[in-house]
């Protein structure tokens, strides 16, 4: 009945995942390619979290 109550998880996520593409690109930008993969690599993992959570909740 209250479920607008409830945190939405998947706002947390996109949040990280947009701060953490920002840190790549600014990485990026530097000449930092070692962080900007590990970056890039972590917010892959956040999207796949995303889009699954997205899945079940259809």
């Amino acid at each position: 009945m209250l479920s607008f109550f409830k945190p939405n998880p998947v706002k947390k996520l996109r949040k990280s995942y947009d701060l953490i593409l920002e840190q790549a690109m600014q990485a990026q930008r530097k000449g930092d390619i070692k962080t900007y993969s590990l970056l890039t690599a972590e917010s892959e993992q956040i999207w796949d979290k995303i889009t699954a959570l997205e899945a079940t909740s259809k």
